[in-house]
């Protein structure tokens, strides 16, 4: 497992590089600190079945690391993996498709609000099992396509966003089925942000399972079988 921080090491260009201030300011806005904390109690309620060591995919500057202590983080983009580190988080600079993370060293990988920026995520996925201890978790906390936020960031890519112009929402049956296709089981599902786009006042309590209306869903998925 990796002991030390090697950012700097992998040179990967990120669109998230350029926009590094502006990304990380959006959790310290109004609206943005309310969406976060919803965000994170909903994560937070499956941390009691997750084992460790913990990993973030796409970790960014942090902000969900450093809130739900998940101590190492893996990203592309440079100047958010400074920002990260700043937060105490040890970074590794990279994308998951490499294939260099050590073979069996995780008990949970989190992917928050990432795996709509990866480019394979079947190729994706099997890496993360690779890394995954036997019976380890995998955590997704995304944006469901047909939820109104998952329209809005839609809208968002057709207008050529600098950022979610590289994104690729899916639905929740698409994304329990890349998981089920990639060895995993699906262990938990959780329900939050169910308040419209610019009518966000209070921070949310999740609810169990899938519903149709929510803006953020976490899925927790279990390795099954062998990672090689």
């Amino acid at each position: 497992m990796v002991k030390r921080d090697i950012v700097g090491t992998r040179h990967t260009d990120s669109p998230f590089d350029a926009r590094a201030a502006d990304y990380d300011g959006w959790f310290d806005d109004k609206e943005g600190k309310i969406i976060f904390a919803t965000e994170v109690k909903a994560v937070q309620e499956v941390l009691p079945m997750l084992p460790k060591p913990w990993l973030e995919i796409g970790v960014g500057s942090g902000r969900f690391a450093q809130a739900l202590g998940i101590s190492t983080g893996l990203d592309p983009a440079s100047r958010l993996l400074d920002i990260a580190k700043g937060r105490g988080i040890i970074t590794m600079q990279g994308k998951i498709e490499d294939r260099f993370l050590p073979a069996e060293s995780f008990g949970a990988v989190f992917l928050i609000m990432t795996l709509c920026f990866i480019d394979n995520p079947v190729i994706a996925l099997s890496e993360i099992k690779r890394a995954l201890k036997p019976g380890g978790r995998i955590v997704l906390g995304v944006v469901p396509r047909h939820s109104p936020w998952g329209e809005l960031y839609q809208r968002k890519k057709q207008d050529s966003h600098p950022l979610y112009k590289h994104a690729n929402f899916y639905r929740c049956e698409e994304l329990v089925s890349l998981l089920k296709d990639s060895g995993f089981v699906i262990s938990a599902t959780i329900s939050t942000l169910f308040q419209k786009p610019g009518r966000v006042i209070k921070v949310e309590n999740p609810l169990n399972g899938y519903h149709a209306d929510a803006g953020f869903l976490v899925i927790a998925g279990t390795k099954t079988g062998s990672s090689f």
